[in-house]
């Protein structure tokens, strides 16, 4: 969730009236900072009910972005716009507000604010809204649409922002992964779907993207003093190991993850194979507001600290940023932190005395966030300071006292090494708004101020004046004696493509920073000229050049410059370093050229990075499938390819399987008996990971041959393709024949014989009596899990005799809860009542009776006879009345969890009797089936994981609802919707179970009632497993 810094506005209001209260309420909360400092609220109701973001004008007045509270659709949202922006001042200067006067009323959903030259900017998706209150009396009456995204997604994560840059550009972020387009003069338009960093010019002209990644919600971006951008954002990655949300040194053309198909457009170039490391990982934290300290009032150590709101995690974390190579480590530590399950920190800003405004929106944020189920629009939020304690009062924090209006260059320059940050900051507009006229005073500050603070505001200060004498201020602190002020002026000889800086940023690639090396070689990319191509590639033999951020900013640089004849050369470097960017940066040329066949002869390359280059290439290139097929077969037969060189080349081929060349070279491979079985075995590992919409009529007949030869391992092979592939019937007939003679085969394993009759295509047309009775015999519950569920689904998917039906109501009555609702399908079609009334007697009887759903149970049973319905009934009655037992059941294990044993429960979890780990992960083990839970005890009690465990259709995850698709042939599929394209829709069905639904066939989707994980665990395990499974869960944080 991101509630940034910045915010929107509509309807212009007259009359405001200013409203006076006085602040003397304690802090709302418990809150605990550490020792030596005090939090104290110094807003709260009435003045601002549920405050989100904040941002400070040169006079100290506050802004804030109010929530109404309202959780309803953000289009609803933005045509109701329920939201305001309301003024705060301290008139008496306690450090308190006592002073409110509504700015802006009718704001859709304000996602950040910024005090810019007079005006506040507010993010509102779509847009960012441009406020102004010209004559002075507290309200907006002007109301510009300063930028429009043209895109509002259900989260409202399209936009964040704006940030004022140290450059004098205006940032913002693009989440969500719907597509915009910018305009960019002399060149194509600039389109995406990704998600960016974007910035412009205050008149928003010159916009482009710095960042790309993947992450659903890039949110806000604090500036180091030397100009370096950090990112908060959330879903950096998928969820798994605790990891979710992070932080990024979101350097100058990266892409970060997470792995998203949005990535693959070719306007994003990529330096390397994978993507960006972040900075910090935060786990599930909803990171919202993010601020680089620029004061020391916080004591010795804090200065150029970053501090980040955690919402979901309820805290404010201390981020100590240190040089790393050519990005930065942190140091971490929580700093704000709360008990109350209602503090959600959305922002936090340095105020001018060098204090810390801690935003809290309070309990009512529910609209897509995970961790607020509840929305709680009473639990009203508020705005808390931190200070150090015994820290001196600052006179005149905003420099107010100053005539600004009045003074000069030289004059306005000596306020550059001021010790108050906000009047620093106003020194450096003041003297850019001033023009060339500013010029020789902020070269006179590079070339003789000792102040570092002093040197970095001149720099920053030329970065705003359109002048060639600017330029030159950039250039002499190219040479400056500090590694922060010379880091400075390469950002903006980057930003202003300052072709004079050349000869100094190509000395600066042989400084000692690596930062400032990366740096450098960013600004030698803008720039764009070919006589640095010779710089780059030397900078790039160098060992400082292993560094990722390193690396990735020479290669960038050579992409930008597009020299495809003076980098190709490097191909042959004795470097690998060299090669690998060489490499990288003619294949991601427009034009490039880069030869199929000299790029496969990589793939032998001695150094393993070039190899993946080279293979990550290939992978991406299908159009090359044809001239590589070749290539491809000689690496197929060789015996010394490594594990994950295999797992490379069957990927390829995957991806390359659109060509006819390896198309056929795949199903030749597999059919040939005479192959070596590793090459067998990667041709059916790639077709499996194609899976083409149209199964090639070779395919089908080598998966034949593959099935029906002596060797049992590739046959094996087969059936996992088969499975994978899941040909229609109609087109796989030839398959059945050899998967039952396999499933018949003393040589095979039961598991492979089971795999080998759930994979014949439209299930068994016919079930022999030894078939029958492995299937049967493997429903017993104390086969493994993947066994009984493989046998219920053969059995479920077969055309049963009306005697085999029969004879399947005993095994029923004795089936788990895992397989008794798939079993039940085989009697969907079934209409007599002699069967049917012995049916539901079993289920009566049965054990697992609990796990059952009257409206699934009656789906089953609904073409049998009157009797039939009649005695299920009964059924009905029963089941309705174990719905409370279930509440009752629920309170009687409460009492009996005190026991558990949290290693004891480690094993439960792991083991085959729960099966959990075929659906979950804790950490990097299990399955993604199901929802992670490696911080699952932290968030859930002991009774909400009990209940979870018995009876998971109670209640349902968030983004793991199950839903049913009904199809035009009258099937009707219910799981997990995992993906979906424009041909048709993956459901989860199970572990490991995967339903494949052509979207013209589909003629319904609702949501489900059941969940895929089963009821009735507790008829599985016992009482003293049950509660340390619940041990084990609730120590997971």
């Amino acid at each position: 969730m991101k509630l940034s810094r910045r915010l929107p506005g509509l309807a212009c209001l007259i009359g405001f009236a200013a409203t006076s209260i006085a602040a003397d309420a304690p802090a709302g909360r418990k809150l605990v900072v550490p020792e030596g400092f005090a939090i104290e609220r110094v807003a709260g109701p009435p003045l601002v009910d549920r405050p989100i973001t904040a941002a400070f004008d040169e006079r100290g007045r506050l802004y804030v972005a109010d929530s109404s509270g309202s959780n309803e659709k953000v289009e609803e949202q933005l045509q109701k716009k329920p939201h305001r922006i309301v003024r705060l001042e301290d008139s008496d200067g306690d450090g308190r507000f006592d002073r409110r006067t509504v700015f802006a009323e009718g704001m859709m959903f304000p996602e950040g604010t910024m005090w810019l030259d007079g005006s506040l900017y507010v993010a509102a998706p779509p847009s960012i809204w441009k406020l102004t209150d010209a004559d002075g009396d507290g309200a907006a009456e002007g109301r510009v649409e300063w930028f429009q995204g043209k895109t509002l997604t259900g989260c409202a994560n399209d936009l964040h922002g704006p940030y004022p840059g140290l450059d004098g550009r205006v940032y913002w972020t693009k989440g969500a992964f719907a597509e915009q387009t910018y305009a960019t003069p002399g060149r194509a338009p600039f389109v995406t779907s990704a998600s960016h960093i974007f910035r412009s010019r205050p008149d928003g002209t010159e916009v482009e993207p710095v960042l790309t990644g993947g992450m659903d919600n890039p949110v806000d971006v604090a500036f180091t003093p030397g100009g370096e951008r950090i990112l908060s954002c959330t879903f950096l990655q998928r969820p798994g190991g605790g990891f979710r949300d992070g932080l990024i040194h979101a350097v100058y053309g990266g892409i970060w993850g997470k792995v998203n198909h949005v990535l693959d457009a070719p306007s994003h170039k990529w330096t390397g194979p994978g993507l960006m490391p972040p900075l910090l990982h935060m786990g599930p934290a909803a990171p919202s507001g993010l601020t680089c300290v620029e004061s020391d009032s916080l004591g010795e150590g804090y200065r150029d600290n970053l501090f980040a709101c955690y919402f979901n995690l309820h805290k404010v974390s201390r981020h100590v940023l240190a040089p790393a190579g050519a990005t930065f480590s942190t140091k971490d530590e929580d700093f704000v932190t709360s008990p109350d399950l209602d503090f959600h920190p959305t922002d936090v800003i340095e105020d001018a005395d060098g204090s810390l405004l801690v935003v809290d929106t309070g309990g009512w944020y529910k609209l897509c966030c995970p961790t607020s189920q509840l929305s709680k629009p009473d639990e009203l939020g508020g705005i808390y300071r931190v200070r150090r304690r015994g820290s001196p009062k600052v006179a005149d924090p905003y420099g107010l006292n100053v005539e600004w209006a009045k003074l000069g260059p030289a004059d306005a320059a000596e306020f550059l090494s001021d010790t108050r940050p906000a009047v620093r900051r106003r020194a450096v507009a003041t003297l850019g708004k001033m023009g060339a006229a500013a010029a020789p005073a902020l070269a006179d500050v590079v070339q003789r101020s000792r102040s570092v603070d002093a040197r970095l505001g001149a720099v920053w200060a030329s970065a705003r004046i359109d002048a060639a004498e600017a330029r030159d201020v950039a250039r002499a602190g190219l040479a400056d004696g500090g590694e922060t002020v010379r880091q400075a002026a390469a950002n903006v000889a980057s930003l202003t493509r300052d072709a004079g800086a050349l000869p100094l940023l190509v000395e600066m690639l042989e400084g000692p920073s690596s930062l400032n090396r990366r740096v450098a070689a960013e600004a030698l990319g803008r720039i764009g000229d070919r006589a640095a191509v010779s710089s780059i590639l030397q900078a790039l033999a160098d060992p400082a050049a292993e560094d990722r951020f390193l690396h990735h900013a020479l290669t960038y640089a050579l992409i930008q410059i597009d020299d495809p004849a003076g980098t190709a050369g490097a191909l042959r470097s004795p470097d690998p370093k060299v090669r690998r960017a060489a490499l990288m940066a003619v294949d991601q040329m427009d034009g490039g050229g880069l030869d199929a066949v000299e790029t496969a002869a990589l793939l032998t390359d001695a150094d393993a990075g070039v190899r993946e280059v080279a293979a990550w290439i290939i992978g991406r290139r299908p159009e090359w499938g044809q001239a590589l097929a070749g290539v491809f077969a000689g690496r197929l037969g060789r015996a010394d390819l490594s594990p994950e060189d295999r797992a490379g080349l069957e990927a390829q081929l995957a991806r390359n399987a659109g060509s006819p060349a390896v198309r056929d070279l795949l199903a030749a491979t597999a059919s040939d008996a005479a192959a070596p079985a590793e090459a067998r075995a990667s041709a059916l590992a790639a077709m499996a990971l194609a899976r083409p919409k149209d199964l090639p009529d070779a395919w089908v007949a080598a998966l034949a041959a593959a099935l029906a030869g002596p060797d049992a391992a590739v046959a094996r092979r087969a059936v996992a393709a088969a499975r994978a592939l899941a040909p229609a019937p109609e087109k796989a007939g030839s398959l059945a024949a050899p998967l039952l003679a396999l499933a018949a085969r003393d040589d095979v394993p039961a598991d492979g014989r089971l795999e080998a009759l759930a994979a014949v295509p439209g299930g068994l047309a016919e079930v022999g009596p030894a078939t029958f009775a492995l299937l049967t015999d493997h429903l017993d519950p104390e086969e493994p899990v993947a066994a009984r569920g493989l046998a219920a689904d053969v059995l479920a998917r077969a055309r049963l005799s009306a005697g085999q039906l029969d004879a399947l109501i005993g095994p029923i009555r004795a089936a788990g809860p895992l397989e008794v609702d798939r079993l039940l399908t085989a009697y969907d079609a079934q209409a007599d009542d002699a069967l049917g009334l012995k049916l539901v007697r079993a289920l009566t009887e049965s054990a697992a009776r609990t796990s059952l759903r009257v409206d699934a149970l009656k789906a089953h049973l609904a073409k049998f006879g009157p009797e039939t319905r009649k005695a299920a009934e009964g059924l009905y009655n029963l089941l309705n009345a174990d719905a409370a037992k279930q509440q009752a059941r629920l309170d009687e294990l409460m009492g009996k969890l005190a026991g558990g044993d949290v290693r004891r429960g480690q094993l439960v979890f792991q083991g085959d009797k729960a099966a959990c780990t075929t659906c979950h992960a804790i950490g990097y083990r299990g399955g993604d089936v199901g929802p992670d839970l490696t911080r699952i005890g932290g968030v859930r009690s002991e009774r909400d994981l009990l209940e979870a465990v018995l009876f998971p259709s109670l209640s349902f995850v968030r983004s793991y609802e199950p839903v049913v698709i009904a199809t035009t042939d009258g099937k009707v599929y219910s799981g997990l919707l995992k993906s979906e394209t424009p041909e048709d829709y993956v459901l989860v069905t199970g572990a490991d179970q995967v339903a494949r639904i052509p979207r013209a066939d589909v003629e319904e989707i609702r949501p489900g009632t059941v969940s895929v994980m089963p009821a009735g665990l507790d008829q599985q395990l016992s009482t003293q497993d049950l509660a340390d499974l619940v041990a084990f869960l609730k120590a997971c944080k």
